[in-house]
């Protein structure tokens, strides 16, 4: 069984990862591994599902154990992935996809240079903004926070290997191009190093 691919997702706020996302795990190629967090949940988010909710004490223990495959500290909580379940993913022939900011990205890249990592973005700077105003979750300080932190994230789109474009109401063309974008993957010849020789075989 070929071991599925390790793809990851990352964009400013706004950008409509958790959307995306969504629509891909409808298939069963795709599979989700819960994230570890230690900021409090948004209302409708539940333990387990949306994320792992743990105190900042429990999470700094398992970095200390060596339990997590990446993690950040992005405004001012941690976020990372468990590493068990997300090589029991990757061994059942199924494709992981990581939502995680562009820290936990990097730390997968060195981690796994074999990982699709994918920067979605809105269609600009000022729909960003008009997004996370019209979640009304958060506070002005936490919405000035995040769009400060956009020109960061950008600053590592150099890091990726691909780039999507969210564009209003553009979730589902948004996932089809990351579909397209795995197919290829797929078919890339130095995921197949001994094909060559394989054709000979048979």
């Amino acid at each position: 069984m070929q071991e599925g691919l390790l793809i990851v997702l990352s964009g400013p706020a706004g950008s409509g990862k958790g959307t995306v996302s969504q629509l891909l795990l409808r298939s069963p190629e795709f599979a989700f591994s819960v994230s570890a967090t230690t900021r409090a949940p948004r209302p409708g988010e539940v333990d387990g599902v949306n994320y792992h909710f743990i105190s900042v004490a429990d999470f700094e223990e398992r970095i200390r154990r060596g339990e997590l495959l990446e993690y950040t500290n992005y405004c001012g909580n941690y976020y990372g992935t468990l590493r068990s379940e997300a090589e029991a993913i990757l061994a059942g022939g199924r494709n992981l996809l990581l939502e995680i900011e562009v820290e936990g990205a990097a730390n997968i890249r060195r981690l796994r240079p074999d990982a699709v990592l994918i920067m979605l973005l809105p269609p600009s700077f000022s729909a960003q903004e008009k997004r996370l105003r019209g979640r009304g979750t958060e506070t002005e300080e936490k919405i000035r926070a995040r769009l400060a932190r956009s020109r960061a994230e950008l600053d590592c789109l150099h890091l990726y290997d691909y780039m999507v474009l969210n564009r209003d109401n553009g979730a589902e063309d948004c996932a089809e191009d990351v579909r397209a974008i795995v197919r290829a993957e797929r078919c890339a010849v130095r995921r197949h190093p001994g094909a060559a020789a394989a054709f000979f075989e048979n």
